[in-house]
């Protein structure tokens, strides 16, 4: 039995060493995509085509390499999202021969002149791996993407934009290694209304040119970061306290109710780094001023819901973690809707500067079969004086905490 040759043959033929066209020319059965047979129409031996049934081509090398010098042909490089992975699981590591080569990915960001050593990558080829791109795109600023004639560039864009994904710009590497090679980036919008030549893949790089650089983003940051109305946001050392008592995990989904500008929603990112967080506000303009702060830092994980509360958590996922930063003269029903779907042991933070509110959240907070605590917190800033300063009481807040331990009411399925 001989062994099958895999050689990879990198963006075009030219990236074939002396050694790879011997191997080539030496073989008695030539395997690889019909692009790449096309380019060996002068080789001798016998072509097999991959098509879509991979199986049957697995089936054909294995009875060919009896008796015959089988080269399998791959794009790029063979074990780097290619076909040499399949075929050394089917046919064993002991018979087969890989020969390296440069990927798509290498010679993509070779034309950006950027590395990519520390680089994301995303096979959309053939796969149903959207979920994985957007939680990867959650989390990294760059993501390399490869496409296929139905996950297109076009549709990746739209499908970007459908997300949230708006801070992002698209890199479109066109018939790599070819003469009609082209290399250009985009905005989503631009690309989602483009048509792009065959095959091609793509590389996703947070903060788009022309856009607002990307927002240092810290616990207790400065207020006047923020896009709010003057002096209706959750103050800075209010919103450190309140995430401490929220006690956020890295998995974890929080929900966010009357969000306001998404301050706590948007910090919470800093902690939340693998789940997903869902900011409900019933304020347009609220809701807009949520969706500039989310730019503004760059979060890719926060979900903006428009939504009258109680209404608006039925579709939503059960939370880890609940926070109210408000709730009115409804915020009895408000926690009562949104206990029966937090999991067992989940947090509920509740803030108000109202009195009354205080005693409705322990109440029905106690009533729901939460452990509860208060505190109040009181924060005096410095003002500055003709020859000193003095201390300015900002409101009191009270920051009432309830630890779901046993089950009561319903859970959403």
């Amino acid at each position: 039995m001989k062994p099958v040759s895999i050689i990879g043959v990198g963006m075009s033929p030219d990236d074939l060493t002396a050694r790879h066209l011997k191997i080539i020319e030496e073989a008695d059965v030539l395997v690889g995509g019909k692009r790449l047979l096309d380019h060996f129409k002068d080789c001798a031996a016998r072509k097999k085509a991959i098509g879509r049934n991979i199986d049957d081509v697995i089936d054909f090398v294995k009875n060919q390499m009896k008796s015959r010098k089988i080269v399998v042909l791959a794009s790029g490089d063979p074990l780097f999202f290619g076909i040499g992975e399949r075929m050394v699981d089917a046919i064993g590591p002991q018979h087969i021969l890989i020969y390296p080569n440069i990927s798509s990915v290498s010679a993509a960001f070779a034309r950006l002149k950027k590395p990519w050593n520390d680089v994301r990558v995303i096979s959309l080829h053939g796969k149903k791996n959207e979920k994985l791109l957007f939680k990867a795109l959650e989390n990294e600023d760059t993501v390399a993407v490869f496409t296929d004639p139905k996950n297109n560039p076009a549709r990746l864009a739209r499908r970007l934009l459908e997300k949230d994904f708006t801070n992002f710009r698209i890199w479109v590497f066109e018939q790599l290694g070819n003469e009609a090679e082209r290399c250009n980036g985009h905005s989503l919008r631009q690309a989602a209304e483009m048509k792009f030549s065959e095959p091609n893949m793509v590389v996703l790089e947070r903060s788009p040119l022309g856009a607002p650089p990307k927002k240092h983003l810290c616990l207790g940051a400065a207020d006047s970061g923020y896009d709010h109305p003057a002096g209706l946001i959750t103050k800075a050392e209010v919103r450190a306290v309140t995430l401490s008592k929220l006690r956020l995990a890295t998995d974890h989904i929080l929900w966010d109710l009357g969000a306001g500008s998404g301050s706590v929603s948007i910090e919470a990112s800093l902690f939340v780094k693998k789940g997903k967080i869902f900011a409900v506000e019933q304020n347009p303009d609220r809701i807009q001023q949520i969706q500039n702060n989310k730019e503004r830092f760059a979060v890719g994980n926060l979900k903006i819901i428009h939504a009258l509360l109680p209404d608006g958590l039925t579709e939503l996922p059960c939370p880890d973690r609940i926070f109210i930063g408000g709730g009115g003269q409804g915020l009895k029903d408000i926690i009562g809707a949104a206990a029966a779907y937090l999991k067992p042991d989940g947090i509920m933070v509740i803030n108000t500067v109202l009195i009354a509110n205080v005693q409705v959240a322990m109440t029905t907070l106690n009533t729901c079969g939460f452990e509860t605590d208060v505190i109040q917190v009181q924060v005096n800033r410095g003002q500055q004086m003709p020859w000193s300063e003095r201390l300015e009481a900002q409101n009191p807040v009270w920051i009432i905490s309830g630890i779901r331990k046993l089950e009561s009411g319903r859970q959403k399925e």
